[in-house]
Protein backbone atom coordinates (compact mmCIF):
# COMPACT_ATOMS: atom_id res chain seq x y z
CA UNK A 1 0.00 0.00 0.00
CA UNK A 2 1.68 3.17 -1.19
CA UNK A 3 1.14 6.57 -2.76
CA UNK A 4 3.23 7.06 -5.90
CA UNK A 5 4.08 10.50 -7.28
CA UNK A 6 5.23 10.43 -10.90
CA UNK A 7 8.27 12.70 -11.35
CA UNK A 8 9.65 11.10 -14.51
CA UNK A 9 11.53 13.68 -16.56
CA UNK A 10 10.97 16.41 -13.98
CA UNK A 11 14.01 18.67 -13.41
CA UNK A 12 15.45 18.38 -9.89
CA UNK A 13 14.73 22.08 -9.44
CA UNK A 14 11.01 21.33 -9.46
CA UNK A 15 11.36 19.48 -6.18
CA UNK A 16 11.23 22.15 -3.48
CA UNK A 17 11.86 22.21 0.26
CA UNK A 18 10.36 25.25 1.97
CA UNK A 19 8.70 26.36 5.21
CA UNK A 20 5.04 27.37 5.35
CA UNK A 21 3.57 29.34 8.27
CA UNK A 22 0.03 28.38 7.20
CA UNK A 23 0.84 24.65 6.99
CA UNK A 24 2.47 24.77 10.44
CA UNK A 25 -0.55 26.60 11.89
CA UNK A 26 -2.76 23.90 10.37
CA UNK A 27 -0.57 21.24 12.02
CA UNK A 28 -1.01 23.04 15.36
CA UNK A 29 -4.78 23.15 14.85
CA UNK A 30 -4.77 19.41 14.19
CA UNK A 31 -2.90 18.87 17.48
CA UNK A 32 -5.55 20.91 19.27
CA UNK A 33 -8.32 18.87 17.63
CA UNK A 34 -6.64 15.47 18.12
CA UNK A 35 -4.22 15.69 21.07
CA UNK A 36 -4.35 11.90 21.40
CA UNK A 37 -2.33 11.65 18.17
CA UNK A 38 0.43 13.77 19.71
CA UNK A 39 1.13 12.71 23.32
CA UNK A 40 4.35 14.73 23.55
CA UNK A 41 2.36 17.89 22.71
CA UNK A 42 -0.56 17.17 25.04
CA UNK A 43 0.71 19.70 27.58
CA UNK A 44 1.05 22.39 24.93
CA UNK A 45 -2.47 21.68 23.64
CA UNK A 46 -3.96 21.82 27.14
CA UNK A 47 -2.24 25.15 27.84
CA UNK A 48 -3.49 26.64 24.55
CA UNK A 49 -7.08 25.51 25.15
CA UNK A 50 -6.96 26.91 28.68
CA UNK A 51 -5.84 30.30 27.39
CA UNK A 52 -8.26 30.65 24.47
CA UNK A 53 -11.13 33.12 24.62
CA UNK A 54 -14.46 31.24 24.55
CA UNK A 55 -15.37 32.83 21.20
CA UNK A 56 -12.19 31.60 19.51
CA UNK A 57 -12.52 28.14 21.07
CA UNK A 58 -16.02 27.89 19.62
CA UNK A 59 -14.79 29.02 16.20
CA UNK A 60 -12.09 26.33 16.21
CA UNK A 61 -14.65 23.62 16.99
CA UNK A 62 -16.94 25.01 14.30
CA UNK A 63 -14.33 24.70 11.54
CA UNK A 64 -12.21 21.81 12.83
CA UNK A 65 -13.33 19.64 9.89
CA UNK A 66 -10.80 21.54 7.78
CA UNK A 67 -7.89 20.06 9.71
CA UNK A 68 -9.03 17.29 12.05
CA UNK A 69 -9.22 14.01 10.08
CA UNK A 70 -7.52 15.39 6.98
CA UNK A 71 -6.21 18.77 5.85
CA UNK A 72 -8.01 21.04 3.43
CA UNK A 73 -5.66 21.32 0.46
CA UNK A 74 -5.60 25.12 0.53
CA UNK A 75 -4.20 25.00 4.08
CA UNK A 76 -1.07 23.15 2.88
CA UNK A 77 0.45 25.59 0.35
CA UNK A 78 2.37 24.38 -2.66
CA UNK A 79 4.10 27.75 -2.97
CA UNK A 80 4.84 28.89 0.56
CA UNK A 81 5.21 32.58 1.38
CA UNK A 82 7.31 34.15 4.14
CA UNK A 83 4.35 35.22 6.29
CA UNK A 84 1.00 33.84 7.33
CA UNK A 85 -0.76 36.95 6.01
CA UNK A 86 0.72 36.47 2.53
CA UNK A 87 -0.34 32.82 2.47
CA UNK A 88 -3.86 33.73 3.56
CA UNK A 89 -3.93 36.28 0.73
CA UNK A 90 -3.09 33.43 -1.67
CA UNK A 91 -5.99 31.41 -0.27
CA UNK A 92 -8.27 34.39 -0.88
CA UNK A 93 -7.35 34.26 -4.57
CA UNK A 94 -8.76 30.72 -4.95
CA UNK A 95 -12.12 30.72 -6.69
CA UNK A 96 -15.22 29.76 -4.71
CA UNK A 97 -15.79 26.45 -6.48
CA UNK A 98 -12.26 25.21 -5.74
CA UNK A 99 -12.40 26.39 -2.14
CA UNK A 100 -15.83 24.89 -1.51
CA UNK A 101 -14.89 21.58 -3.16
CA UNK A 102 -11.82 21.19 -0.97
CA UNK A 103 -13.64 22.25 2.20
CA UNK A 104 -16.48 19.81 1.50
CA UNK A 105 -14.06 16.93 0.93
CA UNK A 106 -12.66 17.34 4.45
CA UNK A 107 -16.06 18.16 5.95
CA UNK A 108 -17.57 15.02 4.45
CA UNK A 109 -14.78 12.93 5.86
CA UNK A 110 -13.19 11.56 2.70
CA UNK A 111 -10.25 12.57 0.55
CA UNK A 112 -11.67 10.40 -2.22
CA UNK A 113 -14.84 12.43 -2.75
CA UNK A 114 -14.56 14.93 -5.54
CA UNK A 115 -17.19 17.38 -6.68
CA UNK A 116 -15.44 18.26 -9.93
CA UNK A 117 -18.54 18.39 -12.11
CA UNK A 118 -21.18 19.46 -11.59
CA UNK A 119 -20.47 21.92 -8.80
CA UNK A 120 -22.58 21.78 -5.62
CA UNK A 121 -22.75 25.57 -5.83
CA UNK A 122 -24.70 25.34 -9.08
CA UNK A 123 -26.22 21.85 -9.26
CA UNK A 124 -29.05 20.82 -6.89
CA UNK A 125 -28.25 17.10 -6.97
CA UNK A 126 -24.56 17.66 -6.28
CA UNK A 127 -25.51 20.00 -3.45
CA UNK A 128 -27.86 17.41 -1.94
CA UNK A 129 -25.18 14.74 -2.15
CA UNK A 130 -22.67 16.99 -0.42
CA UNK A 131 -25.11 17.79 2.38
CA UNK A 132 -26.04 14.13 2.83
CA UNK A 133 -22.38 13.20 3.19
CA UNK A 134 -21.83 16.01 5.69
CA UNK A 135 -24.94 15.00 7.63
CA UNK A 136 -23.57 11.49 8.01
CA UNK A 137 -20.54 12.98 9.75
CA UNK A 138 -22.63 14.83 12.36
CA UNK A 139 -24.73 17.91 13.04
CA UNK A 140 -21.79 20.32 13.24
CA UNK A 141 -20.42 19.15 9.89
CA UNK A 142 -23.85 19.46 8.31
CA UNK A 143 -24.29 23.00 9.63
CA UNK A 144 -20.85 24.02 8.36
CA UNK A 145 -21.57 22.58 4.89
CA UNK A 146 -24.96 24.34 4.76
CA UNK A 147 -23.39 27.70 5.60
CA UNK A 148 -20.55 27.16 3.13
CA UNK A 149 -22.92 26.35 0.27
CA UNK A 150 -25.35 29.14 1.13
CA UNK A 151 -22.74 31.91 1.46
CA UNK A 152 -19.17 30.90 0.53
CA UNK A 153 -17.81 34.43 0.85
CA UNK A 154 -19.04 34.80 4.44
CA UNK A 155 -17.64 31.42 5.51
CA UNK A 156 -14.31 32.10 3.82
CA UNK A 157 -13.99 35.44 5.59
CA UNK A 158 -14.90 33.81 8.91
CA UNK A 159 -12.31 31.04 8.46
CA UNK A 160 -9.60 33.58 7.62
CA UNK A 161 -10.52 35.70 10.63
CA UNK A 162 -10.37 32.60 12.83
CA UNK A 163 -6.85 31.80 11.58
CA UNK A 164 -5.78 35.39 12.17
CA UNK A 165 -7.12 35.18 15.72
CA UNK A 166 -5.08 32.00 16.20
CA UNK A 167 -1.98 33.93 15.19
CA UNK A 168 -2.60 36.44 17.97
CA UNK A 169 -3.59 33.79 20.52
CA UNK A 170 -0.78 31.25 20.16
CA UNK A 171 0.71 30.82 16.69
CA UNK A 172 3.01 33.87 16.54
CA UNK A 173 4.66 32.96 19.83
CA UNK A 174 5.10 29.31 18.81
CA UNK A 175 6.32 30.17 15.30
CA UNK A 176 9.26 32.16 16.67
CA UNK A 177 10.82 29.01 18.08
CA UNK A 178 9.59 26.68 15.35
CA UNK A 179 11.01 28.73 12.48
CA UNK A 180 14.61 28.16 13.64
CA UNK A 181 14.20 24.37 13.63
CA UNK A 182 12.54 24.46 10.23
CA UNK A 183 15.31 26.64 8.78
CA UNK A 184 17.96 24.21 10.06
CA UNK A 185 16.15 21.26 8.50
CA UNK A 186 15.69 23.10 5.21
CA UNK A 187 19.40 23.88 4.95
CA UNK A 188 20.18 20.18 5.31
CA UNK A 189 17.56 19.08 2.78
CA UNK A 190 18.46 21.66 0.16
CA UNK A 191 22.17 20.93 0.56
CA UNK A 192 21.52 17.21 -0.01
CA UNK A 193 19.33 17.98 -3.00
CA UNK A 194 22.00 20.17 -4.61
CA UNK A 195 24.99 17.97 -3.96
CA UNK A 196 23.67 14.39 -3.76
CA UNK A 197 20.41 14.48 -5.69
CA UNK A 198 16.75 13.69 -5.15
CA UNK A 199 17.29 10.22 -3.68
CA UNK A 200 19.48 11.47 -0.82
CA UNK A 201 17.12 14.36 -0.08
CA UNK A 202 14.12 12.04 0.08
CA UNK A 203 15.98 9.56 2.29
CA UNK A 204 16.58 12.36 4.80
CA UNK A 205 12.84 13.14 4.96
CA UNK A 206 11.79 9.73 6.28
CA UNK A 207 12.41 6.07 5.61
CA UNK A 208 8.74 6.05 4.53
CA UNK A 209 9.62 8.28 1.53
CA UNK A 210 11.83 6.79 -1.17
CA UNK A 211 12.83 7.26 -4.77
CA UNK A 212 11.74 4.31 -6.91
CA UNK A 213 14.60 2.33 -8.52
CA UNK A 214 13.66 3.74 -11.93
CA UNK A 215 14.10 7.26 -10.56
CA UNK A 216 10.74 8.24 -11.99
CA UNK A 217 8.52 8.02 -8.93
CA UNK A 218 8.47 9.14 -5.31
CA UNK A 219 6.99 6.31 -3.21
CA UNK A 220 5.30 7.20 0.09
CA UNK A 221 4.67 4.26 2.43
CA UNK A 222 1.12 5.06 3.58
CA UNK A 223 -2.08 3.09 4.10
CA UNK A 224 -3.49 3.93 0.69
CA UNK A 225 -3.22 2.83 -2.90
CA UNK A 226 -3.09 5.94 -5.02
CA UNK A 227 -1.04 7.76 -7.60
CA UNK A 228 -0.59 11.29 -8.83
CA UNK A 229 1.71 13.20 -11.15
CA UNK A 230 4.02 16.14 -10.58
CA UNK A 231 4.48 16.91 -14.27
CA UNK A 232 4.11 20.62 -14.95
CA UNK A 233 3.94 21.46 -11.24
CA UNK A 234 6.74 19.80 -9.29
CA UNK A 235 6.56 18.61 -5.68
CA UNK A 236 6.83 20.71 -2.53
CA UNK A 237 8.10 19.32 0.78
CA UNK A 238 7.18 21.23 3.94
CA UNK A 239 8.96 20.43 7.24
CA UNK A 240 6.83 20.53 10.38
CA UNK A 241 7.62 20.54 14.09
CA UNK A 242 4.00 20.04 15.13
CA UNK A 243 3.10 17.57 12.37
CA UNK A 244 4.66 14.34 13.68
CA UNK A 245 3.86 11.48 13.53
CA UNK A 246 1.79 12.34 10.46
CA UNK A 247 3.16 12.37 6.93
CA UNK A 248 0.58 14.53 5.14
CA UNK A 249 0.36 14.30 1.36
CA UNK A 250 -1.89 16.59 -0.71
CA UNK A 251 -2.45 14.95 -4.06
CA UNK A 252 -6.01 15.73 -5.18
CA UNK A 253 -6.49 16.12 -8.96
CA UNK A 254 -5.63 19.64 -10.04
CA UNK A 255 -3.49 20.35 -6.98
CA UNK A 256 0.26 20.64 -6.90
CA UNK A 257 1.55 17.62 -4.87
CA UNK A 258 2.68 18.64 -1.39
CA UNK A 259 4.25 16.51 1.36
CA UNK A 260 4.35 17.82 4.92
CA UNK A 261 6.82 15.76 6.94
CA UNK A 262 7.83 15.83 10.62
CA UNK A 263 11.22 17.28 11.48
CA UNK A 264 13.32 14.56 13.11
CA UNK A 265 13.78 14.57 16.86
CA UNK A 266 17.22 14.60 18.44
CA UNK A 267 17.12 10.79 18.68
CA UNK A 268 14.75 9.84 15.87
CA UNK A 269 13.25 6.37 15.56
CA UNK A 270 12.78 5.30 11.98
CA UNK A 271 9.22 4.24 11.10
CA UNK A 272 8.66 0.54 10.53
CA UNK A 273 7.40 -0.22 7.01
CA UNK A 274 3.79 -1.19 6.36
CA UNK A 275 5.03 -4.47 4.92
CA UNK A 276 6.80 -5.34 8.18
CA UNK A 277 3.76 -4.44 10.28
CA UNK A 278 1.48 -6.50 8.01
CA UNK A 279 3.81 -9.52 8.14
CA UNK A 280 3.84 -9.41 11.93
CA UNK A 281 0.07 -9.11 12.20
CA UNK A 282 -0.39 -12.03 9.78
CA UNK A 283 2.13 -14.09 11.73
CA UNK A 284 0.24 -13.52 14.97
CA UNK A 285 -3.15 -14.34 13.44
CA UNK A 286 -2.68 -18.12 13.86
CA UNK A 287 -3.41 -19.61 17.32
CA UNK A 288 -0.63 -22.22 17.03
CA UNK A 289 1.95 -19.51 16.43
CA UNK A 290 0.72 -17.66 19.52
CA UNK A 291 1.22 -20.85 21.55
CA UNK A 292 4.75 -21.20 20.23
CA UNK A 293 5.47 -17.58 21.17
CA UNK A 294 4.17 -18.26 24.68
CA UNK A 295 6.79 -20.96 25.12
CA UNK A 296 9.56 -18.95 23.45
CA UNK A 297 8.82 -16.01 25.75
CA UNK A 298 10.19 -18.20 28.54
CA UNK A 299 13.49 -18.85 26.77
CA UNK A 300 15.19 -20.31 23.70
CA UNK A 301 13.84 -23.63 22.37
CA UNK A 302 14.58 -26.03 19.55
CA UNK A 303 12.01 -27.22 17.02
CA UNK A 304 11.89 -30.61 18.75
CA UNK A 305 11.30 -29.06 22.17
CA UNK A 306 8.45 -26.94 20.84
CA UNK A 307 6.92 -29.92 19.05
CA UNK A 308 7.03 -31.95 22.27
CA UNK A 309 5.63 -29.10 24.40
CA UNK A 310 2.57 -28.63 22.18
CA UNK A 311 2.19 -32.20 20.86
CA UNK A 312 2.83 -31.16 17.27
CA UNK A 313 4.97 -32.69 14.52
CA UNK A 314 8.42 -31.13 13.97
CA UNK A 315 7.62 -30.25 10.30
CA UNK A 316 4.47 -28.41 11.38
CA UNK A 317 6.40 -26.45 13.99
CA UNK A 318 9.10 -25.64 11.42
CA UNK A 319 6.52 -24.15 9.05
CA UNK A 320 5.14 -21.88 11.77
CA UNK A 321 8.61 -20.86 12.94
CA UNK A 322 9.49 -19.89 9.36
CA UNK A 323 6.50 -17.51 9.25
CA UNK A 324 7.50 -15.95 12.56
CA UNK A 325 11.10 -15.54 11.39
CA UNK A 326 10.04 -13.86 8.14
CA UNK A 327 8.05 -11.41 10.25
CA UNK A 328 11.16 -10.59 12.25
CA UNK A 329 9.74 -11.93 15.52
CA UNK A 330 12.29 -14.70 16.06
CA UNK A 331 16.05 -15.11 15.97
CA UNK A 332 17.65 -18.49 15.19
CA UNK A 333 21.06 -19.41 16.60
CA UNK A 334 22.90 -22.66 15.95
CA UNK A 335 24.53 -24.33 18.91
CA UNK A 336 26.32 -27.47 17.75
CA UNK A 337 23.77 -29.75 16.08
CA UNK A 338 20.81 -27.79 17.45
CA UNK A 339 19.12 -24.59 16.27
CA UNK A 340 17.55 -22.61 19.08
CA UNK A 341 14.86 -20.01 18.50
CA UNK A 342 14.59 -16.85 20.60
CA UNK A 343 11.71 -14.39 20.72
CA UNK A 344 12.56 -10.81 19.67
CA UNK A 345 10.81 -9.19 22.60
CA UNK A 346 11.52 -5.60 21.57
CA UNK A 347 9.92 -6.06 18.13
CA UNK A 348 6.91 -7.83 19.58
CA UNK A 349 6.40 -5.26 22.34
CA UNK A 350 6.64 -2.36 19.88
CA UNK A 351 4.07 -3.83 17.49
CA UNK A 352 1.21 -1.79 18.91
CA UNK A 353 3.25 1.41 18.58
CA UNK A 354 4.37 0.48 15.07
CA UNK A 355 0.80 -0.29 14.01
CA UNK A 356 -0.47 3.02 15.38
CA UNK A 357 2.36 4.88 13.62
CA UNK A 358 1.47 3.18 10.33
CA UNK A 359 -2.20 4.06 10.71
CA UNK A 360 -1.48 7.69 11.64
CA UNK A 361 1.18 8.15 8.99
Amino acid sequence: MTLRIDIGGMPSGRLRFAASPLAELTAMLHVLAEPGHHPRLAGWAADVWAGLRPELAERLREAEFLWRSSRADFLVPARPRPTLAEELDEVDRIDDETYVTTALITTCGSNRVHFAAPSPLADARARERALNLAQARGALQEAFAERLLADPAAVRARVRHTLEQCADAFFTAAWTGVATRLATDLRLKNDLLRHQGIGAALASVSSAVTLAPDGGHIVVDKLQDNATSAHGTGVTFLPSVFGGPHLVVVHAPGWHPVVQYPVAEASPSEPVSLEAVTLRLDALAHPLRLRLLRTLARGAHTTGELAHAWELSPPEVSRHLAVLRRAGLLTARRQGRYVRYTLNLSDLSSLGTDLLAAVLR
